[in-house]
């Protein structure tokens, strides 16, 4: 491409998406190969980004090479910009290089005036549509460009169809849409203090500056931030002759997919409206046709349409989203880009042109977001629970889900803040919900379509959706919902079954997905190309069941502490902790030894023949006793009771002795790990004979146990020393008990500084590394993860300090080089040094990707997070091979 900032259709390449975006890019190539695309030009992201650098100011360089692309425009259209007689009009779209649906701003029918309106009411002998053009021109450019909130001209129409007694946009006449206008202008000469802009070359200048700052709204930076793209990308803009799907019934206008964006299946699927504009069916204002009825409203329109999304498809190589308008019996397609999916879909499609012979297995892999994935885990309402279902609408996107009925997006998210689950409720949503549907368990809409703002937006994220439930009367006023005899107020419980479009009163039932023939096929191809082994984070022998089902290779973090959480539990381990001697301490840990030797046994069973990494104890004792001030709190108040039994307060203050003699003011760098295994040797002396009776035990019934045994916080390559020796002790004595040896590994967690500077030293002890970066990224930063996120660590992402929540993606930067310098010096000293990361990042794509590049063997996570991990795992290795 030219240095030129403003590129004509036929001009430009789908390769040069980076500068103009993908729709300008796509309209480019779909001019360049005969299809029929309204001309237009591009104005660049380079533009974009200009004007930004030019304080938002449009420069007369680029107002001239404007005028230049306006001109060709208008020779090709055999029409000009402002002629009174025969007026060409353009519409002005965003077009990032990220498709973000909904996120900027449009503005259509520009061009339009008091002069051109008549023009094109005598052109097309047609005054109602013309003037129908013109006040949806006025209120978008007044929405768009001039900040006037757009329910203020939505009232004057809803107020004149009152006056007229008529329920239909469609029903207003030509003298009717006369009075809006002058209606609207008065709106904008209050919010204003100016006439409505009249000359076609102001319109358009202000109508291209407002889509540029529109890269920069409240809901394009949100979304930017929800789907990880960059805010320097800008936007580029699209100016494009108009064609109209509103000039009667031989016209109209739709949106169309490939392929089932909801489940994947080989079949058109969309919707369109009869005398409409585009924005009806994406806003939701009415609700459409589905695509398959065109074929009998415009037989000769519905198969063209069908050979030229077919064409799409093989050229694109993927599912497209495909926009189409259709005048006076001609079709136009104005726009084309790989639809949006839900994960199901993804997956089914995917595989499908793999098998269809139209793609490959890596570039199936890599079409398929791992973060997606859990959306494919989603729950689903119990098919044998009784549900009052007060009414159905449009399944929109799949997932099942209950919650607070709210109906505006603040209250949403603040009822989310307050860790309240909501669905949330409108007639339809638009782009300012955006932070609503976020902060929602699903959505629910009285109208529009499938391809809604409301219905794309939610399958993006994994939400449960349902649109165009029209049976639902919402009062936003008395914030209420009616559905039949049934009113369900706000803060009242309410389900949704985004997969059948039932709306079901109060709380229901949801069971666990299953998992279809595609996903596991995807699954399995991406095994053939990963490298990273996949284990699992469990405690419990259900959990690591699960993982295993889910394709885990091995536990690579069992949480022993987890085990003593249980209600049962605590009073023993209360009297461990609580223990005046050795003695005691002992009696009480030989009543904890056989629960968790049991739990140890399920475990190795449900992980038969694959290798389970133990954590011995980690957190500080007085996280099992009860709180300090709430201890203090008590005695006060039985010491004041006068009919307290003494016997109970004794024991109450000497339980708040223990707790004050336990108290620390930092827990997390206290008396926790290694050091608490060194001070308290019985404790893991007991964890580790439970462990070796367990894997006896086991290995007794058949199944074949790899115990590998962690020591968690070693800081020193001494307190590794020490604790290996009291494991291969406890080993010996447990081999001269039983009569069988157990083969087994030691290794630690590297979770603060100082272990990895010095993991050289550590590998002389150890046959394994597993880096906790959850604590090493606290270490690290020196953030408490709890305040962190709770106080400032918003801000910080937010403001730019970080790129990402490092708790969330991996520091590469910083806790990253920590990681890849304990892999490097422990392997000088060990070559085959095994290593991992078990932290929650083990279950993230970005730090999955930093494992296989720093060559770890294995990530660690939570069970339902390990088909992402598998997904993740070969990417990494087939992008690093391309």
């Amino acid at each position: 491409m030219s240095q030129a900032f403003v590129v004509s259709f036929e001009d430009g390449r789908l390769e040069e998406k980076h500068l103009l975006g993908g729709k300008g890019a796509n309209l480019g190539e779909m001019t360049r190969v005969g299809l029929p695309v309204p001309s237009g030009f591009t104005i660049s992201t380079e533009a974009c980004l200009n004007y930004y650098r030019e304080n938002q100011t449009l420069t007369d360089e680029r107002k001239q090479e404007i005028a230049d692309a306006l001109a060709r425009l208008e020779k090709q259209a055999g029409k000009k910009l402002g002629d009174a007689k025969d007026p060409l009009l353009v519409s002005v779209r965003s077009g990032a290089v990220v498709s973000m649906p909904g996120m900027m701003d449009t503005v259509l029918n520009l061009g339009l005036n008091d002069e051109t309106v008549e023009g094109l009411a005598t052109l097309t002998n047609n005054p109602r549509f013309a003037l129908d053009c013109y006040r949806r021109f006025i209120q978008m450019f007044s929405d768009v460009v001039m900040g006037i909130p757009h329910y203020r001209f939505e009232r004057v129409i809803e107020a004149c169809k009152g006056e007229r007694g008529i329920s239909s946009d469609t029903e207003l006449t030509a003298e009717d849409w006369r009075e809006v206008i002058h209606r609207f202008k008065e709106i904008v000469r209050e919010e204003t203090k100016k006439e409505f802009p009249q000359q076609p070359e102001e319109q358009l200048h202000r109508a291209i500056i407002a889509v540029f700052d529109s890269w920069n709204n409240q809901r394009a930076r949100i979304y930017r931030k929800i789907h990880k793209i960059s805010d320097d990308l800008g936007t580029a803009v699209n100016v494009q002759m108009m064609v109209f799907g509103n000039m009667g019934e031989d016209s109209g206008t739709g949106v169309a997919f490939t392929r089932n964006p909801s489940t994947g299946e080989k079949k058109l699927y969309g919707e369109y409206l009869i005398n409409a504009q585009g924005e009806d069916v994406v806003a939701g204002i009415r609700t459409p046709e589905p695509i398959q009825s065109l074929a009998d409203r415009m037989p000769e329109i519905y198969a063209e349409f069908c050979k030229i999304s077919e064409r799409l498809e093989n050229h694109y190589q993927d599912m497209q989203d495909i926009e189409f308008t259709v005048e006076r019996g001609k079709l136009y397609i104005l726009q084309t880009r790989s639809g949006k999916r839900t994960a199901h879909a993804a997956v089914k499609i995917a595989v499908d042109l793999v098998k269809e012979g139209v793609i490959e297995q890596k570039e199936a892999i890599k079409r398929v977001d791992p973060d997606h994935l859990d959306q494919i885990l989603h729950r689903r309402i119990d098919p044998d629970a009784k549900l009052n279902v007060l009414t159905k609408g449009l399944p929109a996107s799949p997932g099942a889900a209950s919650g607070l009925v709210v109906f505006d997006a603040d209250r949403a998210e603040r009822f989310s803040q307050d860790g309240k689950k909501v669905i949330l409720v409108r007639p339809e949503t638009t782009p300012e919900d955006i932070h609503g549907i976020v902060a929602a368990q699903g959505i629910l809409t009285s109208r529009g379509g499938m391809t809604s703002h409301a219905a794309v937006v939610a399958r993006g994220m994994g939400k449960p959706c349902i649109c165009g439930c029209e049976e639902l009367q919402i009062d936003l006023k008395q914030k209420k919902l009616v559905a039949g005899n049934t009113i369900v107020k706000e803060g009242e419980l309410l389900s949704i079954d985004g997969g059948t479009g039932k709306v079901i009163k109060g709380q229901v039932p949801l069971i666990d997905p299953e998992l279809s023939d595609e996903f596991q096929t995807l699954l399995k191809w991406a095994d053939e190309f990963r490298q990273l082994n996949i284990r699992t984070n469990a405690d419990n022998p259900t959990d690591v069941a699960k993982a295993r089902e889910f394709g885990a290779e091995g536990v690579g973090l069992c949480r022993t502490e987890h085990m003593f959480m249980e209600s049962d539990r605590v009073p023993l381990v209360r009297d461990m902790i609580l223990a005046e001697n050795i003695a005691e301490r002992q009696e009480a840990l030989q009543k904890l030894l056989p629960l968790q030797q049991e739990d140890f046994k399920g475990i190795f069973q449900s992980m038969d023949g694959l290798p389970v990494t133990i954590r011995l104890l980690d957190p500080p004792l007085h996280e099992f006793l009860p709180n300090l001030e709430d201890l203090l709190t008590e005695v006060a108040r039985l010491s004041a009771t006068p009919d307290t039994n003494p016997v109970h307060l004794r024991e109450k203050e000497n339980l708040l002795r223990k707790v004050r003699t336990l108290h620390e003011f930092n827990p997390m760098l206290g008396h926790r790990g290694c050091r608490l295994g060194l001070i308290y040797p019985e404790i893991y002396t007991m964890q580790v004979e439970a462990i070796f009776l367990a894997a006896v035990e086991a290995e007794e019934a058949g199944y074949n146990v790899q115990p590998e045994i962690m020591i968690p916080l070693v800081g020193h390559v001494n307190e590794l020393r020490e604790m290996r020796q009291l494991v291969e002790e406890t080993a010996i004595r447990v081999k001269e008990t039983t009569g069988r040896e157990i083969p087994f590994t030691v290794g630690t967690m590297i979770e603060v500084p100082r272990a990895a500077l010095t993991a050289g030293e550590i590998a002389e002890e150890a046959d394994f590394f597993s880096f906790g970066t959850n604590d090493l990224t606290q270490t690290t930063f020196g953030y408490s993860r709890d305040d962190a996120e709770g106080k400032f660590l918003h801000q910080y992402i937010d403001q730019k300090i970080l790129p990402e929540n490092p708790f969330i993606t991996l520091d590469t930067g910083g806790v990253g080089k920590l990681v890849e310098m304990g892999v490097r010096m422990g392997r000088e000293v060990k070559p085959d040094l095994k290593t991992g990361i078990c932290g929650e990042h083990g279950g993230e794509k970005d730090s999955i990707r930093f494992c296989h590049d720093t060559g770890l063997d294995y990530v660690s996570c939570s069970p339902f997070r390990v088909p992402l991990a598998r997904l993740a795992a070969a990417q990494a290795a087939v992008n690093k091979s391309q």
